[in-house]
């Protein structure tokens, strides 16, 4: 009987996160970070950042990343996984090249990456890789050995992180006055693409309309609705609908947006609207100013009655769903065929991304997939 822990070969989790400001001072840089090369000008950024501002110049996102954690290392600590968790961010302090020289120097040598965004797409995952490459890249021009870098599988479909979006839809119901509950409406949300990257997202024989980006957020949709459906009796029409667009008007993305989803429902003689963020992992800024104040504001307009339902966040049941797919990936890499736990029609992802996947922009290296220099 081998020795070995159950998440060998792997010596370190990575969570990697897009970061966000820490105060005032910080929204403007910050927001520099993620625009880089684009040519967006500096008051346009202070524009921009307005956001943030109400709120202080803080993205709830970093304080949320700390619960989540502290989840995992409570999770790891209570299976007997002896697995250090490390945090980087793309855009903001801890910057992901600072946390890969730290795993680095701590002698870590095979890291997994959990990404916190659950589905396909450019931006959701391949620029994730890209980011690792060029952290990667940065660390091997300073003389430093990098870390063999792999990714989790996408975990959109993960009992861990539908199982407590269903619950939160139940509970934003209840939330809801009783005249208008039992005819409540789910909007599922997500964060708009342009179409051309939804078409093109996913694996290349999978490239079409709306692409595994839309087929994924769909079918977890699908499934939250059915899962209130046999826990509350009643049927509550559904719709995947979209927010923080962010691009050019003449360039199409996803529709239809949140509050034009609303406007038409209250149109249509929807009695209530309960908005089901699924496409966040946690309640950062674009779901608490896109619907908890933007949204909210619109539905308030309208005298429509809305609820919100909360993120997975660092419940307990995803630190465990995270936990899973650490052993899972270990025991594939070891040879060994684990079970791979999906909920929907879909079934679960796959565990390198294939050449061709979420094609990038313009051509950069990807880590953690079939074309990664770094295998």
């Amino acid at each position: 009987m081998s020795d070995q822990p159950a998440h060998a070969p792997y010596d370190a989790l990575l969570l990697l996160s897009f970061g966000g400001p820490e105060g005032p001072d910080d929204v403007v840089p910050f927001l520099e970070n993620v625009t880089r090369g684009r040519g967006i000008p500096r008051e346009r950024l202070k524009e921009v950042g307005q956001h943030y501002f109400l709120f202080g110049g803080v993205s709830p996102i970093n304080d949320q990343n700390k619960a989540l954690l502290g989840a995992l290392r409570k999770e790891f600590a209570e299976h007997g996984t002896d697995l250090p968790v490390y945090w980087g961010n793309r855009n903001w302090a801890p910057y992901l090249t600072d946390t890969l020289r730290e795993i680095a120097a701590d002698g870590r040598r095979r890291v997994l990456t959990l990404a916190t965004s659950a589905y396909a797409s450019y931006s959701g995952c391949r620029q994730y890789r890209e980011n690792l490459a060029g952290a990667l890249a940065a660390l091997e021009a300073e003389g430093v050995t990098p870390p063999r870098v792999d990714k989790l599988r996408h975990y959109f479909n993960h009992p861990g992180f539908v199982r407590p979006m269903a619950d939160a839809v139940l509970a934003a119901l209840a939330e809801l006055p009783e005249a208008v509950r039992e005819g409540a409406h789910l909007a599922f949300t997500t964060h708009s693409i342009p179409t051309a990257a939804a078409d093109a997202s996913g694996p290349a024989d999978g490239h079409g309309d709306g692409g595994a980006y839309v087929a994924q957020h769909l079918d977890v949709a699908r499934t939250i609705a059915e899962s209130v459906r046999e826990e509350t009796g009643r049927e509550h029409p559904w719709q995947l609908v979209y927010q923080s667009r962010s691009g050019a008007p003449h360039i199409p993305w996803l529709e239809p947006d949140i509050c034009d989803h609303l406007e038409a429902s209250h149109a249509a003689g929807v009695p209530a609207v309960v908005m089901v963020p699924i496409g966040f992992v946690s309640d950062h800024m674009e779901v608490k100013y896109d619907l908890d104040t933007e949204a909210a504001a619109k539905a308030a307009e309208l005298g429509l009655p809305v609820a919100r339902a909360a993120t997975v966040g660092a419940d307990p049941r995803f630190a465990a769903a995270v936990r899973e797919l650490v052993l899972e990936r270990a025991a594939t890499e070891r040879g060994e065929r684990p079970e791979r736990c999906a909920l929907g029609a879909l079934g679960p992802s796959h565990d390198l991304c294939p050449v061709g996947c979420c094609p990038a922009r313009a051509p950069r290296p990807a880590a953690a997939g079939a074309d990664s220099p770094y295998a």
